[in-house]
């Protein structure tokens, strides 16, 4: 299988990382904040939305499996799938080498040509085609006991840039948030984080800079299966599920979960009415 994340960078070296981190650091290096708000420290912003529950996931399985349609075998498409994905990060490592030789035989201006290329990949928009080939199994959280320093930092550093900025800089923020999220999921799979980690992945890929609806609904649910407690991302992705059709018998169950395990008594009565329109519009 191809490999999941095609953005890896070090856990502690963003800088010294030659793809990656020179588009995480573009804003600086073009005299700006990281995250474009006025007011901001450059330095440590604060995140720009409340944080999910960070309580270590429970190891024990999740109050329900999602349904048979909600997990789909591979289809003929994988092949083909797994050669863009493997094209798309071969294509990135042969810049970042590229921009590293550059920069070793002292060319600094083919350094930036290469650097801005690598930049200009990292903002376009990439579907998954294949969630399989995306979203980790529901089985990692069974392992996601651990807290790692490292995983809690590129957490951080996520938010730093999630929902900030304007234009250019906004959609800018969310690749590099984007890009620090996948590698606590890919580098840090047993960290504690990786339930919050998912539901932040799911608000990416449902806003504006994505709009990814599918990947968002499934995002939000791995954070529910991989931590029961994420109530939020319960309620998140059964609107998604119901909303735009991916998984009506999913969107029910989580509905029910919502009902019975849920403490927010708006979440539930929301989650009631859910109920009774679906049933209604079988």
């Amino acid at each position: 299988m191809a490999t999941r994340n095609l953005l890896r960078i070090s856990a502690l070296g963003l800088v010294a990382f030659m793809g990656v981190a020179p588009f995480i650091l573009a804003a600086k290096s073009q005299g700006q904040s990281p995250a474009a708000t006025p007011g901001a420290s450059p330095t440590a912003p604060t995140p720009a939305s409340p944080t999910p529950s960070t309580t270590a996931p429970s190891t024990t399985a999740p109050l329900s499996a999602p349904s048979a349609s909600a997990v789909k075998p591979l289809g003929r498409d994988a092949d083909a799938v797994e050669k863009v994905l493997s094209s798309r990060k071969e294509y990135q490592r042969s810049l970042e080498a590229l921009r590293l030789y550059y920069l070793q035989a002292n060319q600094p201006d083919k350094a930036k040509w290469a650097q801005d290329e690598l930049i200009q990949y990292h903002r376009i928009a990439k579907q998954p085609y294949i969630l399989e080939l995306d979203v980790p199994p529901v089985s990692l959280g069974a392992m996601a006991t651990q807290n790692s320093p490292d995983a809690n930092e590129l957490y951080r550093r996520a938010l730093t840039y999630k929902d900030r900025g304007w234009g250019t800089d906004y959609v800018d923020n969310q690749r590099r948030s984007e890009i620090l999220l996948q590698q606590v999921l890919t580098a840090h799979p047993t960290s504690n984080r990786i339930s919050d980690t998912a539901y932040q992945l799911g608000e990416l890929y449902e806003g504006k800079a994505y709009k990814q609806y599918h990947r968002a609904a499934l995002y939000y649910d791995r954070s529910v299966q991989w931590n029961p407690q994420q109530a939020e991302g319960r309620m998140r992705a059964a609107k998604l599920y119901e909303q735009y059709n991916i998984d009506r018998t999913r969107a029910t169950e989580l509905f029910r979960e919502v009902i019975t395990h849920d403490t927010d008594q708006r979440r539930v009565e929301e989650a009631k009415q859910r109920l009774e329109y679906l049933a209604r519009n079988k």
